[in-house]
């Protein structure tokens, strides 16, 4: 298991970074930062992604571990270790991808639904297995398709918020994904990064506060 993972089994969150505005995506970085997130995911359909990858790599790549996400193909994923990513993290699962992380000895996580999915994922050579979207599955699907499968790390994606963390937490989520609950947009808009900054901190807590 590589060291990236075990750290993010004991983080337990990856912020989901989607269509940030340019002019707002360095005030949230580092707003995040301060409030503690570590793993932070850029997705590769956000104007200037890559760009962001490689300039938070260079400015918190002591503090923060930067991955990219929405990596649907292999030329996506190739482009995005270019620029720095130490992860690679996707809704769908390829296999190219898979084994080209595996390759660069850079951390995978495919997204997948049911449990066939999930299974071949893993076998595929998954670091984890992103099971999405958590917001439509509920946290009692997370639950049922555990039991069988419990020997899979699972990131659970959608749907997770400050009010319910500690259940997908409890429930056996190795890590989760966060994408509206941690980056409100509207707040982002208006550059309200203090705000964002407590929310945050407080999903960080809630975190800390499940894996004790």
């Amino acid at each position: 298991m590589s060291i990236a993972f075990e750290q993010l089994k004991r983080e337990r969150i990856i912020a989901i970074l989607r269509h940030i505005p340019g002019n707002r995506a360095d005030g949230l970085i580092e707003a995040l930062a301060k409030a503690g997130v570590v793993f932070v995911e850029a997705t590769l359909n956000s104007e200037g992604a890559l760009a962001m990858i490689s300039r938070w790599r260079e400015r918190y790549g002591e503090q923060m571990r930067i991955g990219a996400g929405t990596v649907l193909d292999l030329n996506m994923a190739k482009e995005a270790v270019s620029a720095g990513a130490e992860y690679l993290i996707a809704p769908n699962l390829d296999e190219t991808v898979v084994n080209y992380a595996r390759e660069q000895s850079i951390d995978i996580y495919p997204g997948a639904m049911t449990p066939s999915e999930i299974v071949r994922a893993w076998n595929a050579g998954a670091t984890a297995v992103k099971v999405f979207p958590m917001a439509s599955l509920g946290l009692a699907y997370l639950r049922e398709v555990r039991a069988p499968l419990s020997h899979i790390p699972m990131v659970a994606t959608g749907g997770v918020r400050l009010d319910n963390i500690h259940e997908f937490l409890q429930t056996g989520a190795a890590a989760v994904g966060l994408g509206g609950s941690i980056v409100n947009m509207s707040l982002v808009k208006e550059g309200r990064f203090e705000e964002i900054e407590r929310n945050a901190a407080a999903l960080v807590q809630a975190a800390k506060l499940a894996r004790e």
